[in-house]
């Protein structure tokens, strides 16, 4: 059997020909097929607005400048990929590490205890870790109450919903973010989104994508103007054209990710040391399987685990290493917070593979070897 990875992209030939047609037009960037895909997610998620940026990083950087000032202290998740609290730095904010919750999701409760302590913290940047959407109620008590901005990271996390709202709606937040990297719902290979439904920030992030240049029509043809201190943080029109093609495949895509999700709870019930990050549930888009395990009562370490797993032709992964112990974080002063939830699933938490080109025959076999190494 070929090597299985965590993630995996699902190309098909209409996805190629969407490309190929794109590649064979006038525009290759800045051109029809943004604004088709911009439209076509803002409607999909419910939000009024969309900007489409070349990464993922790239739309968490210009929402950071939009929403956030020099100073400003913002709390965040410890449990994420490093570029949502280095999209923070970048906008000369301070993130501030606050503990997760069983489920990987930061706890807001405790941020509410935060904020009750400290009025120099100004936002939230929430984290649908694994595509289980944080709850919406907390959000917006959070922000009716302490007038917080929130940003919602849903790199995770499109397709899915909580209680009928659909991430990346900004119901209860400023702006939300996607990517659509290889390994995730839908892919443009490389590239992000940013959704809101605040009109004066999405022209912000609009202006900031293109080098911070305004052109109006009162203007002469000739003429533009750099009104701030922008990026080249473009897509690219063929870009957009595979991810119009994927959006129309995501339901499905994310419908498969669900049953792989539940067949993988139903069989690790036989498993007691290992066990599903959360139960089971139709909210959840399932960009991750996680898993926790108590190594205390298994025959071997986690890193063993991993090795053994790869002989088998399995690539489990780890989402995530705690960003404030990493060296940068530490050289800044972090890495001594009281995240004794984190710490615990730092240490026993993994990811099983799960994407939806999987077949039900190699999500068996991935089962039989975790089942075989750790003596189950």
């Amino acid at each position: 059997m070929d090597f299985i990875p965590y993630g995996r992209q699902t190309i098909d030939e209409e996805d190629i020909a969407a490309v190929v047609e794109t590649l064979g037009s006038d525009f290759l960037t800045t051109g029809p097929k943004v604004n088709e895909f911009e439209e076509k997610v803002a409607e999909y998620c419910g939000a009024k607005y969309a900007v489409a940026v070349c990464n993922g990083t790239a739309a968490l950087h210009l929402a950071s400048l939009a929403l956030l000032e020099p100073g400003e202290r913002v709390l965040t998740t410890p449990n994420s990929f490093l570029a949502t609290s280095n999209a923070i730095l970048y906008a000369g904010a301070r993130p501030i590490f606050v503990d997760i919750q069983r489920n990987g999701n930061i706890d807001l409760d405790l941020c509410e205890e935060a904020l009750k302590k400290d009025a120099s913290i100004k936002a939230i940047y929430a984290v649908h870790f694994s595509g289980n959407p944080v709850e919406q109620e907390k959000l917006a008590r959070l922000q009716e109450k302490y007038g917080i901005k929130i940003l919602e990271d849903c790199a995770h996390s499109i397709g899915a919903r909580y209680r009928g709202i659909k991430a990346g709606s900004c119901t209860h937040s400023d702006a939300s973010i996607f990517s659509f990297h290889p390994v995730k719902h839908l892919t443009t290979g490389e590239g992000g989104m940013v959704t809101t439904n605040d009109p004066a920030l999405y022209e912000r992030v609009r202006i900031l994508r293109n080098h911070g240049m305004v052109k109006t029509p009162e203007m002469k043809p000739w003429e533009y103007e750099m009104r701030e201190l922008g990026f080249n943080y473009r897509i690219t029109d063929f870009q957009c054209a595979l991810g119009i093609s994927q959006l129309r495949k995501l339901d499905r895509f994310v419908a498969r990710r669900r049953e792989l999700a539940r067949r993988y709870d139903e069989a690790l019930e036989d498993l007691a040391v290992v066990e599903p990050l959360y139960p089971y549930h139709e909210g959840s888009s399932y960009h991750l399987y996680v898993v926790w395990a108590d190594f205390r009562h298994l025959p071997l370490d986690k890193e063993a685990l991993f090795v053994e797993m790869r002989k088998r032709g399995i690539g489990l992964q780890m989402h995530y290493l705690p960003i404030n112990r990493q060296p940068y974080y530490r050289s800044l002063g972090y890495g001594n917070e009281t995240t004794p939830v984190m710490d615990r699933y730092a240490e026993g938490c993994f990811s099983l593979p799960l994407f939806p080109g999987m077949s039900d025959g190699e999500q068996e076999y991935v089962l039989n070897a975790l089942r075989e190494v750790l003596g189950g």
